[in-house]
């Protein structure tokens, strides 16, 4: 059956004569948790889209598997003794997969489109006073205050990751999607051969400049390089299928297979599991659209948090106690700055209070509106089970079935419900980002200029500025406990757990794989 898929996509996508040629091709064929149907990681949070960027796009920085920033494509920078003026560098020779040359023209203006759209990058460009070329190579950031958090917000490893684009891409409204993806990333994306619904690809950069010296490897620092000729993303929305398919050698990696698999993968001869962080790598989110009735009101809001027992949703997701975690907080749990700040209420599971606080809310019966997804291999369940719990509890629900892509595409709308808008949605972001109050993006409440559902809370924006000048351990915990009170009782979000699955390769042909919690790193994998 998946040879089958396969081959209707490839003559989809490719003539006969060119299929003959990429089978003397080094291919990586890959199965994800969701399918590529977003090609600006700017533009959207999504994981996969972020993913896709990081094949094609570089960075000026990369956080390592410590979290600390590491220059990637910056050869030298200088930090003024104030804090204020940043001068870095660019490293000789970077070209995009056009083979243009890389300037600080297209670093300036990439800044710029995700700082304007990214909730980390708008609170690092709330401190720039500008950004300003020296030469093609040397640009300046200067500051109005000595924020602390410049490198690490250049470097995170959460979506949406501070890509390098062309300046023709880069300046395209945040709020629209850029139609071509041509970076300075390892990989060139071969849009005439992307197939939506059935696969991407990939193809080596050969304009693409590593770091020098063979730096090892620490999640998104150290030296990348394209390890084979092509990379396809192949979409296959049964997890069953895409088992089979990786124990019989049809693909070469799953990078979130499902749990119940797990006993079979380890059983299957040339199949290896690796984990993928010491963190947890995912956390669940349920999202309310602060903009309209009737979670406009912080009550209406507060009152889910009483119909979220978070084992419903980690056992229909996961299933396995080993591989999850209930976490009654925002950052999280098993980082250093995890807390207990207003967990209470999250505690408190009880239908009948939360229908009676929706009801006191101003809740008259009114359709909830709830996008849910239908081909995600996490969302997909704890969307099914949220709506069970809402219609158990005598919550009026309209759940509208959707794929994945057009989630992301609805949430963005600010219309009234009924007017194609949303009340709710289901998604997950990174645990290693979760775990830090200013790159844990879904933590804001920046009105407006913040991520769909908008939240909007100035207690919450100081806090959050105040950790990125705290100076001591202390002083950044008490902080993190202050600002995650704060958050719960604004309800940014209502969390219902984090788990981590390991990934399953072909350990017979791969090689080189680089463990990174949150996005999966395709480059450095070579093929025996």
């Amino acid at each position: 059956m998946f040879k089958r898929i396969v081959a209707g996509a490839l003559a989809l996508a490719v003539p006969f004569a060119a299929g003959q040629a990429m089978a003397q091709e080094k291919v990586l064929k890959a199965v994800m948790h969701a399918d590529v149907r977003v090609i600006d990681p700017i533009w959207t949070t999504q994981t996969i889209a972020n993913i896709h960027g990081m094949l094609v796009y570089d960075t000026l920085f990369g956080n390592d598997a410590q979290m600390r920033p590491q220059p990637q494509m910056v050869g030298k920078y200088e930090i003024s003794p104030d804090k204020l003026t940043y001068t870095f560098t660019l490293r000789d020779n970077l070209k995009f997969g056009d083979g243009s040359p890389v300037t600080t023209k297209d670093v300036i203006a990439s800044l710029k489109r995700w700082g304007a759209k990214d909730g980390v990058g708008q609170r690092l460009m709330s401190y720039v006073d500008k950004m300003e070329a020296v030469d093609d190579k040397t640009f300046r950031m200067v500051l109005t205050k000595p924020y602390g958090m410049v490198l690490e917000s250049l470097g995170k490893t959460n979506s949406s990751v501070a890509v390098i684009m062309r300046e023709q891409e880069a300046n395209t409204d945040p709020q629209t999607q850029v139609k071509e993806a041509v970076g300075s990333g390892p990989f060139n994306f071969a849009k005439d051969q992307w197939v939506p619904g059935s696969k991407a690809v990939y193809v080596k950069n050969p304009h693409y400049v590593p770091r020098p010296g063979n730096e090892p490897a620490s999640s998104f620092a150290g030296s990348k390089y394209a390890g084979v000729d092509r990379i396809e993303l192949v979409w296959i929305s049964d997890s069953q299928t895409a088992m089979s398919a990786l124990i019989n050698g049809e693909i070469d990696f799953v990078e979130a297979p499902q749990i119940d698999f797990l006993p079979m993968l380890e059983k299957a001869r040339g199949v290896k599991l690796m984990k993928t962080g010491n963190l947890d790598s995912t956390v669940g989110m349920i999202r309310l659209n602060h903009l309209h009735p009737p979670f406009n009101n912080p009550k209406a809001r507060q009152a889910l948090y009483h119909l979220i027992n978070q084992e419903d949703f980690l056992r229909a997701i996961v299933g396995n106690p080993e591989y999850y975690k209930v976490c009654h907080g925002l950052l999280t749990c098993g980082s250093p700055l995890a807390n207990d700040g207003g967990s209470a209420m999250l505690k408190d599971y009880n239908p009948k209070k939360a229908l009676q606080l929706l009801k006191e809310a101003g809740y008259n019966g009114e359709p909830i509106v709830v996008l849910q997804a239908t081909d995600h291999n996490t969302i997909t369940p704890a969307t099914q089970v949220l709506v069970q719990a809402m219609r158990e509890a005598g919550i009026n629900v309209d759940a509208q079935a959707m794929d994945w892509g057009t989630v992301v595409t609805r949430r963005a709308k600010k219309d009234p419900p009924a007017q194609g808008g949303w009340n709710i949605f289901v998604t997950t972001t990174g645990g290693v980002g979760s775990s830090n109050p200013v790159l844990h993006t879904w933590l804001g409440a920046a009105c407006d200029k913040g991520l769909f559902g908008w939240p909007c809370d100035a207690k919450i924006e100081e806090l959050r500025n105040a950790y990125a000048f705290a100076q001591t351990d202390e002083e950044k915990k008490k902080i993190a406990t202050e600002l995650q009170t704060r958050a719960l009782e604004q309800v940014v979000y209502i969390p219902f757990g984090q788990w981590t699955v390991p990934l399953a390769y072909r350990a017979d042909r791969l090689e080189g794989i680089v463990p990174n919690t949150g996005l999966a790193v395709l480059w450095n994998i070579k093929k025996k």
